[in-house]
């Protein structure tokens, strides 16, 4: 097809706004493909800016030769940390320039399977690799503070409690292919887990979380259920079940009260963790619309923290987010951009931004409430 005939649509920032322009606000124009320039029948549109990034959707591309398996904001929003299949962690900053002021490339020997940066000291990021080992790196020094051979084969998940919880003291939570979920104390001497999680039936451990007191830990595998842990008596409290297929990964909302599970059946479940829950199989919502793929990738699954957790996402083997109102289950965005399956997602700990990171190597910075003033 010829560009005379083409009816595509394209959007371009007008650079040429008045200088009294609100700085809050940026303005689009919509016009046909086919004609030179902007047309007198261009649709303009303003949209309003909700956050600190230079335009309402910025790439983050370059640091990697390997998918992206896990990214994060540290506690302040102010930086983000990758991990790669390339077995390196990349630093970066979320904020104009957006630099990637950082690269770790020896801290695992393995694929970068998963990240957390501590709650108590941003300069803290822990990380798991498919070598089987737990580091904790101070990003100011690049020193490695500690080192477990957590366990026999890949490690899928990392999980830290929560600041303030009852634990008293920092926690890491572990999960692998060994079939174990391990919990360490980074302040404690020594080489050996605080405790082991073993149901002793030897399916691969594939999502770990916290409660929000620290006191039970979630554990999903490849048997399609949740086990609830008291990390104190050291046995299942119960199961959460729903699922048809292997659990991708765990995120617990801001109030501690909800978890959100997201599994290989392409569905996300919202189950009532609350220590007394009225519905006996404690499956609060089941959202649709993010496709696992045929990769079989462990997605990553995350709560909104700007809005007290009204939403939640999850990435997709159909190259998108996917973001939906947890009190009406509806889907609110479906964003694209990249141009390989999504497997990471994390939200903003103050602005209404959403980190993803997918198979193409790249991650994304977002805006979600870009609000539509025409």
């Amino acid at each position: 097809m010829s560009a005379r005939n083409s009816s595509a649509l394209l959007k371009r920032a007008r650079v040429d706004d008045e200088e009294d322009a609100d700085p809050s606000t940026m303005t689009m124009t919509i016009s046909s493909s086919g004609g030179e320039g902007l047309g007198k029948n261009a649709l303009v549109r303003q949209v309003k800016r909700t956050s600190g990034l230079t335009a309402p959707i910025v790439s983050l591309a370059g640091a990697h030769q390997g998918e992206i398996i896990s990214c994060r904001f540290d506690t302040t929003g102010e930086r983000i940390a990758a991990a790669s299949a390339d077995r390196c962690i990349s630093l970066w900053k979320t904020y104009p320039p957006h630099d990637n002021y950082g690269f770790l490339p020896n801290v695992h020997k393995q694929a970068v399977t998963d990240l957390a940066f501590s709650p108590s000291n941003a300069s803290v990021l822990y990380s798991v690799g498919a070598d089987g080992m737990l580091i904790a790196t101070d990003l100011d020094t690049s020193e490695r503070l500690v080192r477990y051979s957590a366990h026999y084969g890949p490690v899928n998940s990392l999980a830290v409690t929560r600041a303030g919880s009852s634990a008293g003291r920092e926690l890491l939570l572990t999960g692998g292919d060994d079939g174990i979920a391990r919990v360490w104390d980074p302040a404690r001497e020594g080489k050996d887990p605080v405790v082991e999680l073993d149901d002793e039936l030897g399916g691969v451990v594939t999502a770990v979380e916290w409660s929000a007191d620290g006191s039970a830990a979630f554990v999903g595998g490849v048997d399609n259920e949740i086990k609830v842990w008291d990390l104190r008596k050291q046995e299942v409290l119960y199961t959460l079940k729903g699922h048809t297929d292997t659990i991708a990964s765990l995120a617990l909302s801001p109030n501690g009260h909800f978890l959100l599970s997201y599994a290989l059946d392409s569905t996300c479940i919202i189950h009532d963790v609350r220590p007394f829950s009225a519905d006996p199989t404690r499956v609060y919502r089941t959202l649709i619309g993010a496709p696992a793929g045929f990769e079989q990738m462990l997605t990553k699954c995350a709560w909104s923290k700007t809005d007290n957790g009204a939403r939640v996402a999850a990435g997709g083997g159909d190259r998108t987010v996917t973001i939906w109102e947890v009190e009406s289950g509806k889907i609110l965005y479906k964003l694209g951009g990249h141009k390989g399956s999504v497997g990471a997602v994390d939200f903003h700990p103050r602005e209404p931004i959403i980190l993803t990171g997918s198979k193409d190597t790249n991650m994304l910075l977002g805006e979600i409430d870009a609000q539509d003033l025409s």
